[in-house]
């Protein structure tokens, strides 16, 4: 077990990838905290985890709060002791509404995809300070790194762009990672995120249409749909020993379409 009795905040830990890595965790023997902001999930969560005889917790959190986070945070340091790993997976893209050019839906996934990183990782960075160590992994995406936008409508000037606040907020996950990874590691702490493809998730299927699915699974190098489970491996990785030398890094798991370097 890689993750022996670490302490391991994950948000967003009760659907989808984050789910996932919540399972993988807990196998690899960490103590789960699942950080999320659906009770019902988040209980499933907590349950299917302690059905295998491993440790989990559900805190509600809603990770735009700074209440919220500060409160998950100390929860976990009282109960546990200490916190060795936080996974920055929370986000709004269940449902996304790519159509949704005001301002206030812009600020709205903003607060969630990108502040709830710069909150949570704030409530936590004084406990790993005092212990001088710990792992911050981010969930970014490859949403990052596509910039063009496909046809674009050129009649009508007075029709905004599209709100692009998803890959937006994941371009800024990717700043805070290489920031956050300045200023931690000289407190022993490594900051690196994760920049996964399109991923097999409900929430990608209640966005993304079966067909641009599959063409985007045809970009790849490998041929092969991206499963919650394949992303794992890697974000254990990154929370063990194993990268204890690697920080301030975004590390792209999507079958080889996007091949930075």
């Amino acid at each position: 077990m890689r993750l022996r009795d670490k302490v391991a905040i994950i948000t967003g830990a009760g659907q989808g990838i984050g789910r996932a890595y919540a399972r993988r965790f807990a196998q690899e023997g960490a103590k789960v905290v699942i950080a999320e902001i659906n009770p019902e999930w988040g209980k499933r969560t907590e349950e299917e985890i302690r059905a295998t005889g491993a440790e989990a917790w559900f805190v509600p959190t809603d990770v735009s709060s700074e209440d919220s986070v500060r409160s998950v945070a100390a929860q976990t340091h009282q109960k546990y002791g200490s916190i060795d790993i936080l996974l920055n997976n929370a986000a709004i893209f269940y449902g996304l509404d790519r159509e949704d050019s005001s301002l206030a839906y812009f600020n709205r996934i903003l607060s969630v995809n990108l502040t709830g990183v710069w909150l949570m990782t704030r409530a936590v960075e004084p406990y790993m300070k005092r212990q001088r160590r710990g792992k911050i992994i981010n969930q970014s995406s490859t949403a990052a790194y596509m910039g063009n936008v496909g046809l674009v409508d050129t009649t009508d000037p007075d029709k905004p762009s599209p709100p692009f606040h998803y890959s937006v907020a994941k371009m800024g996950v990717n700043g805070l990672t290489k920031y956050f990874a300045g200023s931690l590691g000289p407190w022993g702490i490594n900051v690196n995120a994760i920049a996964p493809g399109v991923t097999l998730t409900e929430a990608t299927k209640s966005v993304v249409p079966p067909e641009m699915i599959d063409m985007l699974v045809m970009y790849t190098a490998l041929k092969k749909p991206l499963n919650p489970e394949d992303l794992t491996g890697t974000a254990v990785f990154l929370a063990s020993s194993d990268s204890d030398m690697m920080t301030g890094q975004v590390l792209v798991v999507d079958g080889g379409m996007i091949m930075l370097g």
